[in-house]
């Protein structure tokens, strides 16, 4: 077993207490849920079942098809479809987001509920959305919520097991896109190293994660990687992504996620945006960038957030006004 001393250790031992001093706890994340927040909660959620802890998990909207393996059925509850109402309860934990509206609207149910509400994340705090709670644990240095969900296991002696791992084995492959994005630190490979003496199974995960294209999503991607408009001599890139194309190709939201990825990898292309039509005039922005162009800010003008690298924003508006808006952003940092 790997000994966790040779870490650079996350000081969890502040919201370790917080945990030991409830019973009753509620593990949630951001609505459109992903790997990251996904895993940490589930795994955090097994751990605290065998720390003999009254606790539910909730999402706030329904979790994506790839992520069956981890049987959400069975362990997670959604907003829209509560067993039971919520109910006064001493710790409510969100994961993988400190923006509260994000949780909406879970949280405003939540802020009735919970006794005290607690974000765990890797994200910037935000200089223009909302103050995460007083209490609550970010540190930008966690490669994923997964990092930071496994030290507070630890630090509440509670020993792993194959469920935990496989959960929170999901949440680092997912967010480091295995391994690609680890960080300037050897921590996310020490933990996998101890959490695959418990899950024997990393490459059904990793299929399940990124390797779960149907016919009609190739088919897609196809169609879209063709429509992609390149500027500034191809070093920036932007997509639309229509509602109606992802219909058609029976395809659901998150289906959309794999595009930005694609485009990234591209030789010359240093920023890219993907707008993804959620509804009339509504649009999901997602940008990335390579290197040293930080787009977090960008995020933020659109009332979005995320990291210095990679973020978004959900924009009301015409795509044409917020296409222009946004390329001005990006053309403005390029020139820098």
């Amino acid at each position: 077993m790997v000994s966790t001393a040779r870490f650079n250790n996350l000081n969890v031992s502040g919201i370790a207490k917080k945990i030991q001093n409830a019973k009753s706890i509620i593990l949630s994340t951001h609505k459109q849920c992903d790997g990251d927040g996904l895993g940490a909660m589930l795994g955090l959620y097994h751990a605290l079942k065998k720390f003999g802890r009254q606790v539910r998990v909730i999402a706030v909207d329904e979790v994506p098809k790839k992520y069956k393996f981890l049987e959400p059925h069975v362990y997670l509850e959604t907003f829209d479809k509560l067993h039971t109402p919520l109910a006064a309860t001493d710790l409510c934990m969100i994961f993988d987001t400190n923006d509260r509206r994000l949780v909406e609207p879970l949280y405003s149910e939540l802020e009735k509920n919970c006794r005290e509400i607690l974000f765990v994340d890797h994200h910037p705090i935000l200089n223009q959305g909302p103050e995460p709670t007083p209490g609550s644990f970010i540190d930008t240095s966690a490669a994923s919520t997964g990092e930071i969900a496994y030290f507070l296991i630890k630090q509440l002696g509670i020993r792993l097991d194959e469920k935990i791992a496989r959960a929170l084995y999901t949440s680092l492959a997912f967010d480091t896109q295995i391994f690609r994005f680890v960080k300037n630190s050897g921590n996310t490979h020490l933990i996998c190293a101890e959490l695959l003496e418990y899950e024997r199974q990393a490459d059904r995960i990793h299929r399940s994660l990124f390797a779960n294209y149907t016919r009609k999503k190739v088919t897609y991607l196809g169609k879209v990687l063709s429509e992609v408009e390149y500027l500034a001599e191809d070093r920036i890139a932007l997509l639309s992504l229509s509602l109606k194309d992802l219909q058609d190709h029976g395809l659901d939201m998150d289906d959309s996620r794999d595009v930005i990825d694609m485009v990234m990898s591209i030789e010359t292309v240093v920023a890219a945006a993907i707008f993804r039509e959620d509804g009339p005039d509504l649009y999901k922005m997602s940008l990335r960038s390579k290197g040293s162009l930080e787009i977090l800010s960008i995020a933020e003008n659109f009332g979005g957030g995320g990291h210095m690298f990679a973020a978004g924003a959900l924009i009301r508006g015409t795509y044409k006004d917020i296409r222009e808006r946004v390329v001005e952003q990006i053309l403005a940092r390029l020139d820098k």
